[in-house]
C-alpha cells in the first residue's frame, strides 16, 4: 500500500492508494480508480520488461506439428564448432520427421503452401487445404496416387468451398502436378470424403475478370443481369461457368460501348473464344 500526497478534496485528509483505487484514510471518499492492468501481458523468465518476446509463434494447421517444434538457428561460428551445428541441425529435423507419413505431410503441406502463395490465396483457406489433406492422409487416399495431386486438388477444394473464384487450369498452370493428377486427387477426395462441394457461380468469376478487363462497375453490374436471367432460362447448366462469366461481361460491354474484344474475354476465362461466342450468341438469342 502507497499513499499519495494528494489531499482529499473533501474534507483534504490523507488519500492512500491501495491496488486499483485511491481512497482518504478520513472520510472514506473514493477519489480515483483505475482498473487498467498497464503492466505486460507476458512474462520474460529474464526479468526484463523491455524484452518483447513471449512463446513462441501461434500453432498453425499448415504445419505437421501445428508449429509447436523447436528450430536450431544458424550462429556465426567456425571450424569445429561450426560443423557440430550442422549435424546437430540435421540430426534435429530427422526427428522431428519421425515417419514416412511425417515425411508426406511435411511435403505436401510444404506444396500447399508454395501453391497458395504463388496464387495469391488468403491464409484462411491455405489451413483448410491442409486440413483436408490431412483428412485425406487419415483415409488412406494417398496410396498409389500423387502427393503434389493431393496438395493442389486440397487447394482447389477451399477455393470451391470458400466462394474463391479460381479455376483448375489456374492452378495447374502453378503447381508441381498435372491436369489428370489434380483431377484423380480431386475425384477420390469427393468419393470418399463426402467433400461439400456444389456447382460453381459464374457470379464468382465476375468481379476478378471484370478488373482483368478493365471493365468498370456499371459494366459488371449489367453483367450479373445477364447472369440472372441466363440461370433462369437455364443456359448455365451444363456450361463451363467461367466461360458463362466471360461472354456474360463481353455482352455487357458492348451494350455500354466499351472496347473488349471476344479473344480478350476468353482469355481471361481460359477458354477458347469459340466457346465465349457460343454462350453470347445464346444469350443474344433469348
Amino acid at each position: 500500500m502507497a499513499t499519495s500526497t494528494t489531499a482529499c478534496p473533501e474534507c483534504d485528509g490523507r488519500v492512500r492508494t491501495n491496488d486499483d483505487e485511491s481512497v482518504c484514510s478520513d472520510c472514506g471518499l473514493v477519489v480515483g480508480e483505475d482498473r487498467i492492468d498497464r503492466g505486460p501481458e507476458w512474462r520474460s523468465f529474464a526479468d526484463d520488461d523491455t524484452d518483447p518476446r513471449r512463446t513462441g509463434a501461434p500453432l498453425t494447421r499448415s504445419r505437421h506439428d501445428r508449429g509447436l517444434s523447436t528450430e536450431i538457428g544458424h550462429t556465426r561460428v567456425k571450424g569445429r564448432k561450426r560443423r557440430q551445428w550442422a549435424r546437430m541441425r540435421r540430426q534435429h529435423t530427422r526427428a522431428r520427421i519421425s515417419s514416412k507419413r511425417d515425411r508426406n505431410k511435411v511435403y505436401g503441406f510444404t506444396e500447399i503452401r508454395r501453391l497458395v502463395s504463388a496464387t495469391g490465396l488468403p491464409d484462411s483457406l491455405r489451413d483448410q487445404a491442409c486440413t483436408l489433406f490431412e483428412s485425406a492422409q487419415d483415409a488412406d487416399l494417398l496410396r498409389g496416387r500423387s502427393i503434389e495431386g493431393f496438395a493442389a486438388a486440397a487447394v482447389y477444394v477451399a477455393c470451391r468451398v470458400g466462394g474463391v473464384s479460381r479455376t483448375r487450369a489456374e492452378l495447374v498452370a502453378d503447381a508441381k502436378a498435372d491436369g489428370d493428377e489434380l483431377d484423380a486427387a480431386f475425384d477420390a477426395m469427393n468419393r470418399e470424403l463426402g467433400l461439400p462441394v456444389g456447382p460453381i457461380d459464374p457470379v464468382e468469376y465476375l468481379p476478378r475478370f471484370a478488373t482483368e478487363l478493365g471493365l468498370d462497375t456499371d459494366v459488371e453490374r449489367a453483367a450479373r443481369e445477364y447472369l440472372d436471367e441466363a440461370a433462369d432460362l437455364g443456359l448455365t447448366n451444363g456450361r463451363n461457368p467461367s466461360g458463362v462469366a466471360a461472354a456474360c461481361l463481353y455482352a455487357a460491354a458492348r451494350d455500354a460501348g466499351v472496347e473488349c474484344t471476344q479473344a480478350a474475354a476468353a482469355d481471361v476465362a481460359d477458354v477458347t473464344p469459340v466457346t465465349l461466342r457460343s454462350s453470347y450468341v445464346e444469350l443474344r438469342e433469348d
